[in-house]
C-alpha cells in the first residue's frame, strides 16, 4: 500500500509517515495488532452495513472493510492523501470514488451519514476538537467510533525510543492531549459512551448518538 511518508499540505503532515500496518518491527506489529483487534471488535459489536471513516488517510481501513463486505467510504481534508487513497483503491480493484476531499468541520448530514462513523487519530491534531465532535454528531445516524493517543503513555513511549526529546515526547502536530478519563469526559458531553478500550498507547471509544 502506498503511504504519504511525511507529505505535507498547508503545512500539515498528512497520512502516515511510515507503513505501520506493514511494518516488520515486532514491537510495532504487536502495538498495531492491539489497535486493529480493538477496532475490529467494536465494529463487529454494532454490525454496520455502512461505514464512513472521517480522516481516512491513505484508505487502509476503508479498503479492509469493503473487502469484508461492509459498504465503507472515507474522507479527508487533504486532497494529496485522498489522491493516494484513490490510487490504493484502484490497485485493489475498488472504485476511486470511495474517497472524497472533505474537512471534518464540513461534514454533511445527508451525504456523509452512515450506520457507523469512524474517526481515529484525528482529534488530537485539531485546534477545535469540540467543533469536530459536533460535526460528527450532525452526520451520525447511530454510532461513532473514536480513538486518540492515550497520554501520558504516548509521550512516554516516544521518549523511551528516543523520539522528540526536546518536545518532551510530543509528536509534531499533536495539539490536544487526553488521558483516558479526560477523553471519556470530553466525548460524554456530546455522545453516550457505550464501550471503552485501551490498546496501548490509545484510548478508543464506541459511542451512540443521543436522540
Amino acid at each position: 500500500m502506498k503511504i504519504s511518508r511525511g507529505l505535507e499540505e498547508n503545512g500539515i503532515v498528512v497520512g502516515n509517515t511510515y507503513d505501520k500496518y506493514g511494518s516488520k518491527n515486532p514491537l510495532v506489529r504487536k502495538i498495531m495488532h492491539g489497535f486493529s483487534e480493538s477496532l475490529k471488535a467494536m465494529v463487529t459489536r454494532v454490525s454496520p452495513q455502512t461505514v464512513h471513516e472521517v480522516g481516512c488517510g491513505e484508505g487502509f481501513w476503508v479498503m479492509d472493510w469493503n473487502r469484508d463486505g461492509i459498504k465503507a467510504r472515507g474522507s479527508d481534508f487533504s486532497s494529496k492523501v485522498i489522491d493516494i487513497a484513490r490510487t490504493n483503491a484502484a490497485k485493489r480493484g475498488l472504485p476511486e470514488d470511495l474517497f472524497a476531499v472533505r474537512s471534518i468541520y464540513d461534514l454533511d448530514a445527508v451525504m456523509d451519514s452512515a450506520d457507523l462513523l469512524v474517526c481515529c487519530e484525528v482529534l488530537e491534531h485539531l485546534e477545535k476538537p469540540k467543533a469536530a465532535l459536533m460535526a460528527l454528531n450532525k452526520a451520525a445516524t447511530r454510532y461513532v467510533l473514536l480513538s486518540v493517543p492515550r497520554e501520558p503513555v504516548w509521550c512516554f513511549l516516544n521518549l523511551i525510543r528516543g523520539k522528540y526529546i526536546k518536545r518532551i515526547g510530543n509528536t509534531p502536530g499533536h495539539l490536544q492531549h487526553w488521558s483516558s478519563r479526560q477523553f471519556v469526559e470530553f466525548v460524554s458531553g456530546i455522545f453516550d459512551v457505550i464501550e471503552v478500550k485501551r490498546p496501548i498507547p490509545w484510548t478508543m471509544l464506541l459511542c451512540r448518538k443521543r436522540q
